[in-house]
């Protein structure tokens, strides 16, 4: 299975998965692409350290055609699924319609809670806090074209803790959102 990225900054979880790949964790499994609408990242300048395809494609470089571009691209690469990392932009109707049922996402909160347009890191956290919630974590779910409304596969929670703080209840979150991926992703390929 040819897996391809889109990230628009430190692709954290990103990394994790290609380096889990590159270590024989996930068998089966080949890197495709990664397809970032920010040159300036810090995932492009590490995809190109590690010598792995990587593409700015924004509407800067592509204005009035950037979703046809992406599509493109992931078909060349003969992707097969997607995994989005931290990826800032709403998935076109090409490349959603492409790929139906073969792209995600990660998100910081217990879906459906907390999500939707505008929901997303730190306003995410801000919600939970403001909500009183006891609990939060993260949710891998397949993408459509509703924000943070695809099927969850997989969640993972983590306690909200008295005196947490935006910050405090993000790294905690962040810290389970790779490890989580990688599980989601090897719970799809055996399937």
């Amino acid at each position: 299975m040819k897996l391809s990225f889109l990230a628009s900054h430190g692709g954290s979880s990103a990394r994790k998965i290609i380096e889990a790949i590159e270590q024989g964790q996930m068998p089966g499994v080949e890197i495709g692409i990664l397809i970032t609408n920010n040159k300036d990242s810090a995932i492009y300048q590490w995809c190109l350290d590690k010598r792995i395809e990587v593409f700015h494609i924004s509407a800067k470089t592509h204005p009035g055609h950037e979703d046809e571009a992406i599509k493109n691209c992931l078909l060349a690469a003969d992707t097969e699924l997607i995994v989005l990392s931290g990826y800032m932009k709403k998935i076109g109707p090409k490349t959603l319609a492409q790929f139906s049922g073969k792209i995600l996402n990660v998100h910081p909160s217990l879906l459906p809670k907390h999500g939707g347009r505008g929901k997303y890191g730190d306003f995410v956290h801000a919600a939970v806090l403001a909500a009183g919630d006891s609990v939060s974590g993260a949710s891998i779910h397949w993408v459509n074209d509703a924000y943070d409304e695809g099927p969850v596969i997989l969640q993972k929670q983590v306690p909200v803790l008295p005196g947490d703080t935006v910050a405090s209840l993000g790294q905690r979150v962040r810290a389970i959102e790779s490890d989580l991926y990688i599980e989601a992703l090897k719970k799809i390929i055996s399937i």
